[in-house]
């Protein structure tokens, strides 16, 4: 029997609830991931450290669930996919119960790594789930709410950490997240149904075999220049956001504490920009979609420049806009380039994507306190014209791009 005739297509009740259950993974996953970036200033303030070290507790996370998700990836093509996603979320869930109770930065960093690696479990299966059960012509819209359960996600984990922690402290504020995230955790649970495509890789344990699909992955050059731009993707935005904060509470703004979490309300915007990402590619094609996304990106970051606070919201959420539309189209290339070990390149991209996070917002960092705002978004800039640089490179064979697009 060809997987063909077992796809789920748009329309049916199935792929409705598929796409519901993972709205809802997505949005468990980024609200966990990030409900510490509104919280880098009270952790700066509190334990006496630097916004660089500060930001430690999203960069360690995203650090250890890149580098974990390459043997989710490995492990899930051998024992299958929905076990494994659901130990995920409900471990990471978990540990958000036992953040709050740590005395200095050192325990919050370990625990934060910790749930790093078990977050990892979701986002480097989900793609590889997703494009196996899901129908060739209704992927990519599947994929954009997936995208926008992350947007919603990563919007509430920051914003509702910090109005929380604004009226009671961040300790109560994670705990929060924790009582919302395992909800949702069991929640997934319940919905997403047993693949029905998936075939067990016998190989993927044996070494040799690991490492010649590791190599091989790699050494595709059209995947490579998808997993760097993933790379550029989520390491600007995050610097753009975790420095944004930083920037607004100091001198000439000095906007109140109690209005930053506000800021990242813009990631709204994400939501719809994940999920027009279909549209704008069944108008262009991916080609063109790839380099409008990027362009935006390079538009909005431009506009932070101007020292004027409703400037700088507009900039940050058009960028915002650009970079979910990006990864939407980016991410859900993935599998219609790769035809092997498609939990493997999409854990590869994913890796090098949070990569990006814990690099580029790091490095922010230390920009940021040298140069400023100007330098931050300076970095910014050149990584995204690299970007642009890339997709030129991914795009250049017309007659391979021309059947992706259609």
């Amino acid at each position: 029997m060809e997987l063909k005739s077992q796809r789920v297509e748009r329309g049916s009740f199935l792929y409705k609830r598929i796409n519901l259950a993972f709205f809802i993974a997505g949005f468990n996953t980024f609200a966990i991931l990030y409900c510490v970036q509104p919280l880098l200033p009270n952790f700066a303030s509190q334990f006496n450290i630097t916004p660089a070290i500060s930001s430690l507790s999203l960069s360690l996370a995203t650090f250890f669930l890149a580098v974990s998700m390459i043997f989710f990836g490995i492990l899930s093509d051998r024992s299958g996919r929905v076990k494994l996603m659901n130990i995920s979320l409900i471990i990471s869930a978990i540990i958000c119960f036992f953040i709050p109770f740590s005395s200095n930065i050192y325990w919050i960093l370990g625990l934060r790594a910790i749930q790093g690696i078990a977050l990892a479990g979701l986002p480097s299966i989900a793609m590889a789930y997703l494009s196996e059960e899901i129908g060739t012509k209704s992927l990519a819209p599947a994929m954009g709410l997936y995208i926008s359960g992350n947007a919603l996600g990563s919007t509430f984990g920051r914003f509702i950490t910090g109005m929380v922690a604004e009226q009671t402290n961040w300790q109560i504020a994670i705990l929060v997240v924790g009582v919302i995230s395992l909800i949702a955790s069991i929640l997934f649970t319940r919905m997403v149904p047993e693949s029905q495509n998936f075939v067990p890789d016998t190989t993927t344990f044996k070494f040799t075999q690991i490492t010649k699909s590791m190599f091989y992955t790699l050494s595709q050059y059209r995947l490579m220049c998808l997993f760097l731009i993933g790379f550029i993707l989520l390491g600007t935005n995050v610097a753009l956001f975790n420095y944004m904060s930083f920037t607004l509470l100091d001198s000439p703004y000095f906007v109140p504490e109690s209005l930053i979490s506000l800021i990242f309300l813009l990631y709204f915007v994400g939501m719809f920009s994940s999920v027009g990402a279909d549209k704008v590619i069944r108008l262009f094609g991916r080609k063109s979609a790839i380099f409008i996304s990027l362009t935006l990106i390079l538009i909005g970051i431009t506009l932070t420049l101007v020292p004027n606070i409703p400037v700088k919201l507009i900039g940050t959420a058009i960028s915002v806009y650009g970079f979910f539309s990006s990864h939407s189209i980016s991410s859900s290339w993935i599998g219609l380039i790769t035809t092997k070990s498609k939990a493997q390149a999409s854990s590869f991209y994913l890796f090098f994507y949070y990569l990006g996070s814990s690099v580029v917002g790091t490095i922010g960092g230390l920009i940021w306190s040298e140069n400023g705002w100007p330098g931050v978004v300076m970095m910014n800039m050149i990584l995204i014209f690299i970007a642009l640089i890339l997709a030129v490179i991914l795009t250049k064979n017309e007659m391979k791009d021309n059947t992706l697009a259609n």
